[in-house]
């Protein structure tokens, strides 16, 4: 092969191999100040009652070449925050969080899917309070690009609607509503 040849080999694998690069998945740690668990459910009719969890972890991998993606997060149950300390008190007791024997709730995405290159909803299994279940969240905004840090960052929100009753926390059903809205709202960033 001639000089030509052995660069036009060459570049084509160098090509080759940083298109194999730019699709590979990547992955994102969630940012503590700006990544919330809320939920919110009807209080006898009377409210809409508002409450998140102030601590979450874990991590996020996203393609948007291969459109796959992935969701694992770990949610500290005893940082709850209803705004009263005490009904902080009171969901972390065992007709509810029970937080003593299961001091964090999890989730673990199975599938996400695509329209174009974002995420519009993520299916997985929710563990809390040693039930495991699957939902679907529906995701409502989603942005990939650098954050204030210059790092490689994605943002979203994403909902679902559960039964509280389906995690052993039926008490005080119907008065104080069965479905609890979960809202997620998450900023990730490359370490």
């Amino acid at each position: 092969m001639n000089r030509m040849g052995t660069a036009l080999a060459a570049l084509g694998w160098t090509l080759a191999a940083s298109a194999s690069a730019l699709a590979a998945p990547t992955t994102f740690i969630p940012n503590a100040d700006h990544t919330f668990v809320r939920f919110s459910y009807d209080h006898m009719g009377f409210s809409l009652q508002q409450s998140r969890f102030d601590k979450t972890t874990g991590s996020v991998t996203f393609d948007p070449v291969a459109k796959t993606g992935s969701v694992d997060l770990v949610i500290d149950t005893k940082s709850v925050d209803t705004g009263s300390e005490l009904f902080n008190g009171h969901i972390q007791g065992t007709d509810f969080l029970d937080t003593a024997q299961f001091p964090t709730a999890t989730f673990k995405s199975t599938s996400v899917k695509f329209d174009g290159d974002r995420p519009v909803s993520i299916s997985g299994d929710l563990t809390l309070k040693g039930v495991t279940k699957p939902i679907t969240l529906t995701v409502t905004s989603f942005k990939h690009g650098l954050n204030m840090m210059k790092k490689d960052a994605i943002g979203a929100n994403a909902t679902t609607t559960l039964k509280r009753s389906d995690f052993q926390m039926a008490k005080y059903v119907p008065m104080v509503a069965d479905e609890v809205t979960v809202t997620i709202a998450i900023e990730a960033a490359t370490p």
